[in-house]
């Protein structure tokens, strides 16, 4: 199955279908992860986000009242969000491009089709364990780096470089802290 052990790890999955809820929390059991904890709502997603001290949040992007972008959006942005930083991975029957673009754009860190699989869970949780994306605060985003490549494979107009010495900058979160 897989060579971590999830057991220390606390998942929150919110979504408004409780069987969805089920199927995922059950997955997620399966790896290991003792403590998922559900919610129905975004709203009661963010009371529990500042209770129980998540460390991965799953959410569908489809939820009444306030969505999964809007929640995402209050994690990453709001003044009373206890953790800026938190993982979370998006899930959604709505695949369009745009869709991905703009769940990457409030500042999701994996993003997850439905139907949702095992295997495709665990890619996400591996994904953010191996691969942690530095987080990069600008005029108008806060949230994990959009880029996927490293930064040495971009040549475009607007490559990140170091004022200082006019290079491109090293892959560290540090220096990502900060973008033009």
């Amino acid at each position: 199955m897989s060579a971590y052990r999830f057991d220390r790890l606390k998942v929150l999955v919110i979504d408004d279908n409780q069987h969805m809820r089920a199927l995922i929390s059950t997955i997620l059991q399966a790896f290991g992860v003792q403590q998922v904890d559900e919610a129905d709502n975004a709203t009661t997603g963010l009371q529990m986000v500042k209770l129980k001290r998540s460390d991965i949040v799953i959410v569908d992007w489809v939820l009444e009242g306030m969505s999964g972008i809007e929640f995402t959006e209050r994690v990453r942005t709001g003044t009373d969000s206890p953790n800026l930083f938190v993982p979370i991975v998006m899930f959604t029957g709505h695949t369009q491009m745009e869709k991905i673009h703009r769940a990457r754009d409030a500042g999701v860190n994996e993003f997850l089709a439905k139907p949702v699989s095992a295997k495709a869970i665990l890619s996400r949780l591996v994904s953010i364990i191996e691969h942690p994306r530095p987080f990069v605060r600008t005029k108008v985003y806060f949230g994990p780096c959009r880029r996927r490549r490293r930064v040495e494979d971009y040549h475009g107009p607007e490559r990140r470089l170091d004022s200082a010495a006019a290079a491109p900058l090293p892959s560290t979160p540090k220096n990502h802290a900060a973008a033009p």
